[in-house]
């Protein structure tokens, strides 16, 4: 495991654009393992910049995105399928059939778990892993639990999740309560993991993600144990580490 630190927001999305773009250079046909949330967005932003500049081609590119609200369609602003269509996937140029996210509307959770397992699967597994880290230690929607879950499956958010998500919505009784996500199995074996960190409020969570036991207590723990994880943290959530 490889801490960066960056002196801000800014920097942090520079330094993780410049790792995810040199694996796409080095390996056009990559798959990435894509995040939604505020951290990653700048990430985003500088690649739709790179883009731009002729300096980065996604066109043979596959995506499997990390999770997906349960009972919101692709179209609804507050999904992740939008939020990617609108903070990347329209700006560069992916392949529309390489883009793969949960499906938030199939209702069987069996299938479609056992569906999203099969993609990654059949993809060849994760070449590099987007992630960020959630208030309390989630990565993807794997929330603290008694055991780490394995496989893509339906987990119920925590308050705390909910908590930290309700400002996107309406109201807090807007904020749908269960999600399809990627397992840890999927992520722990993407050959290679880029997690990015920011702010005063991530640094205690940082802190035991980093330093303390591996626990699925604290879900970003497991990291510790990735042969290939680099952490890009901006000073503030660097600061107890």
């Amino acid at each position: 495991m490889r801490l960066i630190v960056a002196k801000d927001y800014e920097e942090m999305s520079r330094r993780a654009a410049d790792i995810l773009a040199a694996q796409v250079i080095l390996k056009p046909d990559c798959v990435l393992g894509l995040a939604t949330g505020s951290s990653p967005i700048g990430t985003y932003q500088e690649l739709i910049r790179r883009h731009k500049a002729g300096e980065v081609d996604f066109s043979r590119c596959s995506t499997v995105n990390l999770d997906e609200y349960v009972g919101l369609p692709a179209d609804h602003d507050q999904s992740y399928a939008y939020f990617m269509r609108h903070n990347l996937f329209e700006h560069v140029n992916f392949r529309t059939e390489c883009l793969n996210i949960p499906n938030g509307l199939e209702k069987d959770a069996q299938k479609e778990c056992a569906r999203y397992d099969a993609v990654i699967r059949d993809l060849g597994g994760i070449d590099m892993q987007l992630l960020g880290l959630g208030p309390n230690g989630h990565i993807g929607f794997n929330e603290p639990d008694d055991v780490f879950p394995t496989g893509t499956h339906m987990v119920q958010l925590t308050d705390s999740t909910i908590q930290a998500n309700k400002r996107f919505f309406a109201s807090e009784a807007d904020v749908p309560r269960y999600a399809y996500t990627m397992g840890i199995r999927d992520i722990m074996q993407a050959r290679r993991v880029l997690m990015v960190v920011s702010g005063k409020g991530k640094a205690e969570i940082l802190r035991q993600a980093l330093l303390g036991p591996v626990t699925p207590r604290v879900p970003a723990s497991i990291l510790q144990l990735h042969r290939n994880c680099v952490i890009v943290a901006d000073e503030e959530a660097a600061s107890q580490v």
